[in-house]
């Protein structure tokens, strides 16, 4: 039923909230017999693009378009990576994270849903270019962020400056919260997995749940607390290993 102009969502200068009540479904190029929804784009100011991709059983992708990086996590469903003549099934959590210009393929296994980061990459003279990455959360040690042993983060690719992106997860026990007020000039695009809590955005605080999806800016004031009888998850980006004047 419309809620006559109601939403959670929120559009601000340097941050933006976008929950699924507010979901717009496109076709993107490059995705067959698939909905696409754009959350995060250079249009709002962003260095990276972050969207959703609901795939069909005859749904297919190719690969990014010419010098963009791509990661790839799966969030339902089950789809096969094509690459370089071999086969990798990717199924809940399972990642995959392609230097730019790498050639590959995505084919679902039924219906599955997924969730794409994607930038230019930046090179760095005399470092080594990156490395395809297939892999699965499960798979990942988890370790406190901090001494805060409720507050669990799992690193996705390796932390080396030929990674111009982090991507991890985060799990929050409930009633867990970070330490502080974090201001740097990283910019975040974020996916609530599992649960809920309180995100504080700027000089704002938000309700957020499993679903919604979080813009961070460079230098907006963060801060998030879990709320609930279940952990509260996240997938998390933000660019790294670069010098910001360049």
């Amino acid at each position: 039923m419309q809620q006559l102009g109601m939403t959670r969502s929120s559009y601000q200068r340097d941050h933006a909230l976008i929950t699924p009540d507010t979901f717009i479904r496109t076709h993107l190029p490059g995705w067959q017999d698939s909905a696409c929804i754009v959350h995060i784009a250079p249009q709002m100011g962003a260095a990276f693009t972050m969207y959703q991709v609901e795939m069909q059983a005859s749904g297919k992708g190719s690969a990014a378009p010419e010098g963009i990086e791509r990661f790839v996590y799966v969030l339902e469903g089950e789809v096969l990576l094509h690459m370089e003549g071999t086969t990798h099934p990717l199924s809940e959590g399972g990642y995959a994270f392609f230097p730019a210009d790498t050639a590959h393929v995505l084919e679902a296994v039924g219906k599955a849903r997924l969730a794409v980061y994607e930038k230019p990459f930046q090179p760095l003279d005399g470092v080594l270019a990156p490395s395809v990455i297939v892999g699965n959360e499960a798979d990942v040690e988890g370790r406190p962020l901090g001494d805060d042993p409720d507050l669990i983060v799992r690193m996705l690719l390796p932390d080396q400056l030929s990674y111009d992106m982090a991507v991890n997860t985060m799990t929050f026990k409930p009633g867990a919260s970070l330490s502080l007020v974090e201001v740097h000039v990283m910019e975040h695009g974020l996916l609530m997995l599992q649960g809920g809590g309180i995100y504080r955005l700027s000089d704002r605080w938000y309700p957020v749940a499993a679903g919604d999806v979080i813009y961070m800016a460079p230098y907006c004031p963060q801060w998030f607390g879990a709320i609930g009888k279940q952990p509260a998850r996240y997938l998390l980006y933000k660019d790294a290993h670069r010098h910001p004047i360049e």
